[in-house]
Protein backbone atom coordinates (compact mmCIF):
# COMPACT_ATOMS: atom_id res chain seq x y z
CA UNK A 1 0.00 0.00 0.00
CA UNK A 2 3.13 2.22 0.29
CA UNK A 3 2.86 4.61 -2.99
CA UNK A 4 5.53 6.17 -4.06
CA UNK A 5 4.85 10.22 -4.55
CA UNK A 6 6.81 11.85 -6.77
CA UNK A 7 6.87 16.16 -5.50
CA UNK A 8 7.51 19.01 -8.21
CA UNK A 9 7.67 21.83 -5.70
CA UNK A 10 9.59 24.52 -3.97
CA UNK A 11 11.70 24.26 -0.68
CA UNK A 12 10.41 25.99 2.67
CA UNK A 13 13.50 26.61 4.91
CA UNK A 14 10.76 27.00 7.91
CA UNK A 15 9.71 23.33 7.31
CA UNK A 16 5.93 24.10 7.40
CA UNK A 17 4.93 24.25 3.62
CA UNK A 18 6.44 23.08 0.10
CA UNK A 19 8.62 20.41 -0.15
CA UNK A 20 9.17 19.71 3.59
CA UNK A 21 5.81 19.16 3.98
CA UNK A 22 5.00 16.98 1.66
CA UNK A 23 7.41 14.82 2.37
CA UNK A 24 6.52 14.98 6.34
CA UNK A 25 2.98 14.20 5.21
CA UNK A 26 3.82 11.32 2.37
CA UNK A 27 5.90 9.72 5.58
CA UNK A 28 3.17 10.12 8.10
CA UNK A 29 0.25 8.84 5.43
CA UNK A 30 2.19 5.55 4.76
CA UNK A 31 3.59 6.41 1.55
CA UNK A 32 6.98 7.54 -0.37
CA UNK A 33 8.01 10.45 -0.51
CA UNK A 34 10.38 11.60 -3.75
CA UNK A 35 10.86 14.93 -5.06
CA UNK A 36 11.74 17.50 -7.45
CA UNK A 37 12.76 21.01 -5.68
CA UNK A 38 11.46 23.50 -8.48
CA UNK A 39 13.00 26.59 -6.24
CA UNK A 40 15.14 27.03 -2.68
CA UNK A 41 12.45 29.60 -0.85
CA UNK A 42 14.25 31.43 2.19
CA UNK A 43 11.01 31.90 4.47
CA UNK A 44 9.70 31.83 7.43
CA UNK A 45 6.10 31.76 9.69
CA UNK A 46 6.46 36.01 8.84
CA UNK A 47 6.80 35.55 4.92
CA UNK A 48 9.37 34.33 2.32
CA UNK A 49 12.30 36.61 2.43
CA UNK A 50 14.29 35.09 -0.97
CA UNK A 51 13.13 32.79 -4.01
CA UNK A 52 16.25 31.22 -5.83
CA UNK A 53 15.12 29.69 -9.02
CA UNK A 54 16.35 25.85 -10.00
CA UNK A 55 16.75 25.31 -13.70
CA UNK A 56 14.05 23.56 -15.88
CA UNK A 57 16.58 21.00 -16.94
CA UNK A 58 17.98 19.98 -13.14
CA UNK A 59 13.86 20.14 -12.54
CA UNK A 60 14.04 17.54 -15.43
CA UNK A 61 16.88 15.62 -14.43
CA UNK A 62 15.76 15.15 -10.90
CA UNK A 63 12.36 13.69 -12.28
CA UNK A 64 13.59 11.43 -14.67
CA UNK A 65 16.32 10.11 -12.38
CA UNK A 66 13.91 9.04 -9.92
CA UNK A 67 11.36 8.08 -12.50
CA UNK A 68 13.71 5.65 -14.20
CA UNK A 69 14.86 3.95 -11.66
CA UNK A 70 12.40 3.98 -8.26
CA UNK A 71 9.05 4.17 -10.46
CA UNK A 72 5.89 6.51 -9.30
CA UNK A 73 2.25 5.71 -8.25
CA UNK A 74 1.35 9.65 -8.00
CA UNK A 75 2.65 12.56 -9.08
CA UNK A 76 2.30 16.26 -6.99
CA UNK A 77 2.54 19.70 -7.86
CA UNK A 78 2.99 22.89 -5.66
CA UNK A 79 5.69 25.87 -6.49
CA UNK A 80 5.80 26.19 -10.32
CA UNK A 81 7.18 29.81 -10.40
CA UNK A 82 7.84 30.24 -14.57
CA UNK A 83 6.32 29.16 -17.80
CA UNK A 84 9.42 27.96 -18.61
CA UNK A 85 9.61 25.41 -15.66
CA UNK A 86 5.89 24.60 -16.22
CA UNK A 87 6.57 23.45 -19.48
CA UNK A 88 9.08 21.43 -18.62
CA UNK A 89 7.41 19.42 -16.38
CA UNK A 90 3.97 19.48 -18.51
CA UNK A 91 6.26 17.56 -20.94
CA UNK A 92 7.29 14.59 -18.64
CA UNK A 93 3.98 14.57 -17.11
CA UNK A 94 3.00 13.90 -20.94
CA UNK A 95 4.99 10.74 -20.83
CA UNK A 96 2.91 9.44 -17.96
CA UNK A 97 -0.82 10.67 -18.36
CA UNK A 98 -2.13 6.84 -16.94
CA UNK A 99 -0.25 8.36 -13.64
CA UNK A 100 -2.54 10.35 -11.13
CA UNK A 101 -1.34 13.94 -10.60
CA UNK A 102 -2.88 16.12 -8.21
CA UNK A 103 -2.07 19.82 -9.17
CA UNK A 104 -2.09 22.42 -6.65
CA UNK A 105 -1.95 25.73 -8.20
CA UNK A 106 0.08 27.29 -5.80
CA UNK A 107 0.03 31.11 -6.52
CA UNK A 108 0.60 32.88 -3.21
CA UNK A 109 2.70 31.93 0.27
CA UNK A 110 0.72 32.76 3.69
CA UNK A 111 2.86 35.93 4.30
CA UNK A 112 1.49 37.31 0.73
CA UNK A 113 4.51 37.20 -1.61
CA UNK A 114 3.81 36.05 -4.66
CA UNK A 115 4.86 32.77 -5.73
CA UNK A 116 3.78 32.02 -9.61
CA UNK A 117 5.05 35.38 -11.86
CA UNK A 118 2.11 36.71 -14.11
CA UNK A 119 2.86 35.22 -16.66
CA UNK A 120 2.97 31.77 -16.04
CA UNK A 121 -0.71 31.72 -15.18
CA UNK A 122 -1.92 31.24 -19.20
CA UNK A 123 0.63 28.23 -19.03
CA UNK A 124 -0.35 26.75 -16.28
CA UNK A 125 -3.67 26.98 -17.43
CA UNK A 126 -2.70 25.96 -21.04
CA UNK A 127 0.21 22.68 -20.22
CA UNK A 128 -0.77 21.10 -16.80
CA UNK A 129 -4.58 21.73 -16.11
CA UNK A 130 -5.38 19.48 -18.84
CA UNK A 131 -3.06 16.81 -17.38
CA UNK A 132 -4.50 16.98 -13.67
CA UNK A 133 -6.05 13.83 -12.18
CA UNK A 134 -7.60 16.65 -9.72
CA UNK A 135 -6.79 19.98 -8.87
CA UNK A 136 -7.37 21.42 -5.35
CA UNK A 137 -7.44 25.65 -5.41
CA UNK A 138 -8.16 27.97 -2.41
CA UNK A 139 -10.92 30.83 -2.94
CA UNK A 140 -7.76 33.60 -4.33
CA UNK A 141 -6.24 30.71 -6.83
CA UNK A 142 -9.48 30.06 -8.72
CA UNK A 143 -10.26 33.49 -8.84
CA UNK A 144 -7.34 34.14 -10.64
CA UNK A 145 -7.90 31.35 -12.56
CA UNK A 146 -11.23 32.21 -13.54
CA UNK A 147 -10.53 36.13 -13.89
CA UNK A 148 -13.74 37.00 -11.76
CA UNK A 149 -14.47 36.87 -8.05
CA UNK A 150 -16.06 34.11 -5.60
CA UNK A 151 -18.23 36.25 -3.35
CA UNK A 152 -19.88 33.69 -1.20
CA UNK A 153 -20.45 30.04 -0.68
CA UNK A 154 -23.41 30.35 -2.97
CA UNK A 155 -20.94 30.57 -6.26
CA UNK A 156 -18.54 27.91 -4.78
CA UNK A 157 -20.35 25.12 -7.53
CA UNK A 158 -20.46 26.81 -9.92
CA UNK A 159 -16.71 28.26 -9.53
CA UNK A 160 -15.63 24.93 -9.26
CA UNK A 161 -17.52 23.77 -12.57
CA UNK A 162 -16.14 26.50 -13.82
CA UNK A 163 -12.43 25.48 -13.28
CA UNK A 164 -13.44 21.68 -14.54
CA UNK A 165 -14.34 22.99 -17.91
CA UNK A 166 -10.80 24.28 -18.03
CA UNK A 167 -9.64 20.65 -18.45
CA UNK A 168 -8.73 18.49 -15.43
CA UNK A 169 -10.28 15.61 -14.30
CA UNK A 170 -12.05 16.68 -11.25
CA UNK A 171 -11.89 19.65 -9.02
CA UNK A 172 -11.36 20.26 -5.25
CA UNK A 173 -12.47 24.11 -4.81
CA UNK A 174 -11.13 25.11 -0.88
CA UNK A 175 -13.20 27.41 1.12
CA UNK A 176 -10.57 27.90 3.56
CA UNK A 177 -11.06 31.96 2.66
CA UNK A 178 -14.53 31.92 3.18
CA UNK A 179 -15.72 34.03 6.46
CA UNK A 180 -17.92 31.53 8.87
CA UNK A 181 -17.66 28.98 11.06
CA UNK A 182 -17.75 26.52 8.88
CA UNK A 183 -15.33 24.92 5.89
CA UNK A 184 -16.67 23.61 2.98
CA UNK A 185 -14.71 22.54 0.44
CA UNK A 186 -16.68 21.29 -3.26
CA UNK A 187 -15.35 18.24 -4.99
CA UNK A 188 -16.46 18.07 -8.86
CA UNK A 189 -15.69 15.30 -11.18
CA UNK A 190 -15.98 15.04 -15.04
CA UNK A 191 -18.01 12.26 -14.36
CA UNK A 192 -20.88 14.98 -13.35
CA UNK A 193 -20.36 13.55 -9.46
CA UNK A 194 -20.44 16.43 -7.06
CA UNK A 195 -19.36 16.12 -2.91
CA UNK A 196 -19.97 18.91 -0.74
CA UNK A 197 -17.23 18.23 2.50
CA UNK A 198 -18.35 20.68 5.64
CA UNK A 199 -16.35 20.57 8.94
CA UNK A 200 -15.83 23.07 11.89
CA UNK A 201 -13.35 25.90 11.36
CA UNK A 202 -10.22 25.94 13.84
CA UNK A 203 -9.59 29.16 14.75
CA UNK A 204 -5.88 29.68 14.61
CA UNK A 205 -3.02 31.73 13.18
CA UNK A 206 -1.39 28.40 12.15
CA UNK A 207 -2.21 27.19 9.45
CA UNK A 208 1.01 27.81 7.31
CA UNK A 209 1.41 24.69 5.04
CA UNK A 210 -2.32 23.41 5.46
CA UNK A 211 -3.00 23.80 1.05
CA UNK A 212 0.50 21.66 0.41
CA UNK A 213 -0.40 19.62 3.13
CA UNK A 214 -4.03 18.76 1.47
CA UNK A 215 -2.74 18.40 -1.94
CA UNK A 216 0.27 15.57 -0.84
CA UNK A 217 -2.09 13.90 1.31
CA UNK A 218 -4.63 13.21 -1.49
CA UNK A 219 -1.91 12.52 -3.96
CA UNK A 220 -0.54 9.56 -2.00
CA UNK A 221 -3.99 7.86 -1.26
CA UNK A 222 -4.46 8.13 -5.05
CA UNK A 223 -0.61 6.55 -5.32
CA UNK A 224 -1.84 3.83 -2.55
CA UNK A 225 -4.96 3.02 -4.73
CA UNK A 226 -7.75 4.69 -2.94
CA UNK A 227 -10.64 6.60 -5.30
CA UNK A 228 -10.54 10.13 -5.11
CA UNK A 229 -13.23 10.40 -2.97
CA UNK A 230 -11.92 8.26 -0.34
CA UNK A 231 -7.95 9.94 -0.90
CA UNK A 232 -9.81 13.65 0.13
CA UNK A 233 -11.86 12.12 2.90
CA UNK A 234 -8.74 11.05 4.54
CA UNK A 235 -6.66 14.41 3.20
CA UNK A 236 -9.42 16.37 5.23
CA UNK A 237 -9.16 14.50 8.19
CA UNK A 238 -5.60 14.44 8.61
CA UNK A 239 -5.12 18.32 8.00
CA UNK A 240 -7.91 18.82 10.73
CA UNK A 241 -6.14 16.98 13.12
CA UNK A 242 -2.74 18.19 12.19
CA UNK A 243 -4.20 21.68 12.46
CA UNK A 244 -5.86 20.98 15.97
CA UNK A 245 -2.19 19.70 17.11
CA UNK A 246 -0.42 22.64 15.49
CA UNK A 247 3.18 23.01 17.92
CA UNK A 248 2.39 26.53 17.74
CA UNK A 249 5.79 28.19 16.44
CA UNK A 250 7.16 31.35 14.70
CA UNK A 251 5.40 34.71 15.42
CA UNK A 252 3.24 34.39 11.90
CA UNK A 253 1.34 32.09 10.26
CA UNK A 254 2.53 28.66 12.05
CA UNK A 255 3.26 25.61 10.96
CA UNK A 256 0.93 22.26 11.44
CA UNK A 257 1.93 19.14 13.41
CA UNK A 258 2.35 16.36 10.53
CA UNK A 259 3.32 14.02 13.26
CA UNK A 260 -0.09 14.42 15.12
CA UNK A 261 -1.96 13.80 11.76
CA UNK A 262 -1.61 10.39 11.60
CA UNK A 263 -4.52 8.38 10.98
CA UNK A 264 -3.28 5.10 12.72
Amino acid sequence: MQGRILIMAGSDSGGGAGIQADIKTVTVLGGFAMTAITALTAQNTLGVQAVMPVSPAFIVAQMRCVMDDLGVDAFKSGMLDRPEVIEAIADVLLTTTDIPYVLDPVMVAKGGAALLQESALATLKARLLPLATVMTPNIPEAEALLGHGIAGRADMLPAARALLALGPRAVLLKGGHMEGDELLDVLVQADGTVQEFVSQRIHTRHTHGTGCTLASAIATGLGQGMNLTDAVIRARTYVLRAIAAAPGYGAGAGPLNHGAGGMG
